[in-house]
């Protein structure tokens, strides 16, 4: 599959949002502190700049509003319902933190809950492909999740090092939380390597009782909209080292800066924000990375008619 600049900046900024909006929604970050304020900002800004930049790969974006009018049948117009009743909760939460310096209790359980629902509902949008193997599987929605909750917790330690909170605890579940994205990411990524596909020539010509089916001739000799947007292909050796590169950046590096830290008993001060900052800018280029590969390494079913 063709990956959509717009689409993995989308996955990646919302999803890190609604992972801290999570972390601040279930109070684990000083209400009263001014970095908590900051970060309730920098949440709902990656939440709406995602939710803006998804709608840059439309040819016609001022059509956007239908898609909430499918929301019956359609994982795509449930995940836009789901993020405009989100923000109803997250607003009153930002909002009482931000000018009253406390903890809206059930408004940000509320909003934590529709958080992760928003997220579920983006990754059943993919998850619920058929004519797509690899992701056409429950591993998937359970990757978003735990990315989103792994970039949520990252975030949340960088503020609480910044003045925002106990810095002991966050990073703990930082680590937990990241371990656990990336063994079940590279648990979906073995099975989307070894799985043989569902649909091949046969099935899809349905001449498979005859024999094995080659292409003969292509159904279009020129570049369209179906080899050009699902006719994408990468290298496997070059998919190969950029997976290396999204787990380090995305996973090990954040691991190994956070178990630093806790070694050294947290301390508070700019040299532990300055440390969290980096974990964080590696996650979220390691995300970028991994989110790349989730498009790039994905084939489907209609190449079937074109050799791929």
């Amino acid at each position: 599959m063709h990956p959509a600049l717009s689409i993995i900046a989308f996955t990646t900024l919302s999803g890190l949002g609604y992972g801290l909006t999570v972390m601040l929604g279930l109070g684990l970050l000083d209400p009263a502190a001014i970095a908590t304020k900051v970060a309730w900002g920098a949440a709902l800004a990656a939440i709406g700049g995602g939710l803006l930049s998804s709608t840059l790969h439309l040819s016609n974006p001022q059509r956007a509003w239908r898609a909430f009018s499918q929301w019956r049948s359609s994982w795509l117009s449930r995940e836009g319902v789901m993020a405009v009743v989100t923000f109803v909760p997250l607003l009153l939460t930002a909002w009482v933190c931000v000018i009253e310096g406390r903890q809206a209790v059930v408004p940000g359980l509320v909003g934590a809950v529709l958080s992760l629902c928003t997220v579920f509902c983006t990754a059943m949008i993919y998850a619920s492909l058929k004519s797509v193997d690899a992701w056409h599987t429950r591993l998937t929605p359970a990757c978003y999740l735990l990315f989103s909750l792994s970039g949520g917790a990252v975030a949340a330690s960088f503020f609480a090092f910044c003045g925002g909170g106990n810095g002991r605890w966050l990073p703990l579940v930082a680590i937990v939380a990241l371990v656990g994205a990336w063994a079940v990411k590279r648990v979906w990524r073995q099975r989307m390597q070894v799985e043989a596909p569902l649909s091949t020539p046969e099935t899809a010509t349905g001449l498979g009782a005859i024999g094995r089916v080659r292409l003969f001739e292509r159904p279009h000799m020129t570049e369209n909209y179906l080899t050009r947007e699902m006719g994408f292909r990468v290298a496997r050796k070059h998919a190969a080292k950029l997976w290396i590169i999204a787990l380090a950046l995305g996973g090990v590096v954040p691991f190994v800066l956070f178990a630093l830290l806790l070694a050294a008993g947290a301390p508070a001060g700019p040299g532990a924000a300055l440390v969290a900052g980096l974990a964080l800018a590696s996650h979220v280029v390691g995300v970028l990375a991994e989110r790349w590969l989730f498009f790039a390494e994905a084939r489907h079913a209609v190449m079937n008619y074109y050799g791929g």
